[in-house]
Parts: C-alpha cells; sequence; structure tokens
C-alpha cells in the first residue's frame, strides 16, 4: 500500500504545475493534501478510481487538507477549529489521519495556540481504537538533523523546545517517526523558503512526516522524500507499507 502526503501550498497553483503529472505517476492509494487554500467547488479535480474528501477553512484562501482515497472508508470525521485542519478516516484495520498543523509564526505569536491544538491531537490520536497511520506538514523540525541550520534557528518556529518537545512526547505515547526509524543518520529535507534560493542551496528542514503507531513498526517497506518533485515549497513523501 502506498500513501502520500503533500503540503501543496495552493491546490489551484499546483494543478497549474505538476500536481496532476506526479499525482498519475506516483498512482497511491491513499493521497493526502494540506494548505489547499480553497472553498469547496473552486476546483474540480477529475480523479478517477478515487473517492475524495475536502475540509476548508472558513477563512477563504487559507489552510484546508484533503484526502482523495481508492479504499473506501467506514468513517470520516472533520475537525472543528474552522481551519480544515484534520480528515480522521477509518479503514477496516486501521485510521488514516491527515493534518496541517498551526505554524507558530513570527515572533511566536501563535505558539500557544499551536501547543494546545497539538494536544488536542494526541489526544485525539489516542483515542483511536486500531493503529495509526498521521501524516501531514506537522510545521516541527524535531531534531537538529532535521534542518541545515539548527544553531541559528534555536528557539524560531518549527524549531522551538516547546514544539520539538511536544513532538517528542507524541512518539513516547506509543508512535513512531517512519521516515527516521529507516533512516536514522540521513538528511533530506521537505520544505525551503522560497527565499534566498533556498531550495537549489538544499537549506531546508523536514517537516513533513509519517508518524505511525508503533505496532506497525513491522509493516513499513519504505518512506522516501521525494525531493525532486517541485510545484510547491514542500514536497511529496510517500510511505510504503504491506496491505493493512
Amino acid at each position: 500500500m502506498k500513501i502520500i502526503t503533500w503540503n501543496v501550498n495552493g491546490i489551484r497553483a499546483c494543478v497549474g504545475k505538476s500536481f496532476l503529472e506526479y499525482f498519475k505517476d506516483v498512482n497511491a492509494d491513499i493521497f493526502c493534501i494540506q494548505e489547499t487554500k480553497m472553498q469547496v467547488g473552486q476546483l474540480v479535480l477529475e480523479l478517477p478510481e478515487y473517492e475524495q474528501f475536502w475540509h476548508s477553512a472558513v477563512k477563504k484562501g487559507y489552510s484546508g487538507t484533503a484526502v482523495f482515497t481508492k479504499k473506501e472508508p467506514r468513517t470520516v470525521q472533520y475537525s472543528d477549529e474552522g481551519e480544515g485542519r484534520i480528515i480522521t478516516l477509518e479503514y477496516d484495520n486501521f485510521f488514516l489521519v491527515n493534518a496541517y498543523v498551526p505554524n507558530a509564526q513570527r515572533e511566536l505569536t501563535r505558539l500557544d495556540y499551536r501547543l494546545k491544538w497539538e494536544e488536542k491531537l494526541r489526544e485525539h490520536l489516542l483515542t483511536l481504537t486500531k493503529p495509526v497511520i498521521y501524516c501531514g506538514d506537522l510545521n516541527v523540525a524535531h531534531c537538529e538533523i532535521d534542518l541545515k541550520n539548527p544553531k541559528s534557528n534555536i528557539g524560531n518556529a518549527g524549531f522551538t523546545y516547546e514544539e520539538r518537545s511536544a513532538f517528542t512526547n507524541l512518539l513516547s505515547a506509543g508512535f513512531i517517526d517512519a521516515y527516521r526509524e529507516l533512516y536514522p543518520t540521513k538528511q533530506e529535507y521537505t520544505w525551503w523558503s522560497y527565499m534566498r534560493e533556498a531550495r537549489a542551496k538544499n537549506i531546508g528542514w523536514r517537516i513533513d512526516y509519517f508518524v505511525l503507531s508503533a505496532e506497525l513498526r513491522t509493516k513499513i517497506i519504505d518512506c522516501e522524500i521525494h525531493t525532486a518533485i517541485e510545484g510547491s515549497d514542500h514536497c511529496p513523501v510517500q510511505l510504503s507499507v504491506e496491505s493493512l
């Protein structure tokens, strides 16, 4: 089974670039996107074989998530914070949670909100009664290896002690970072600033993840970062697991 997560930074703009070509080529069973930046009806995607589940923010052009799935879910739940940040799909043998975690923002003006939001998400994951595949833009570089310039970014949004500790607490609650499980010393990134040719110079951060219930560790085949795929300031991440 193949699952993709990708922060598209505006699905309408991304479709005008490489989204549909990549979508067809990768042929995922489940394809999750974040930061759709659209309301339902502003874009019609013809995706044969896939059911589509969209969750938009109340504010236009902001946030939002979507899941495209070949596997028909038993139930679908949407978060109610008004920003379209979480979609939870229940399948026969697992839950899939697609999330766009709030950014703490410059000057950390939204850090308190983000930490409270993340605590509620953690509680949500722990209430799910089947193994969990949690993916998305989690807006945190967990360890120094997860960003190019850790020393100069200590205390900045996405690399504060509080955000990193929250991620550690989640892993301690019975979850694993699939990519880091397979590649403990590999340094790849999933996001690059648009400024100062950061992507060309590979000055990036790994902030897009697959986090799995620890019991799924033996089901992991691979977790790959598709750094060559453009169309957004993020690149896609692919999880391959044995059929669940």
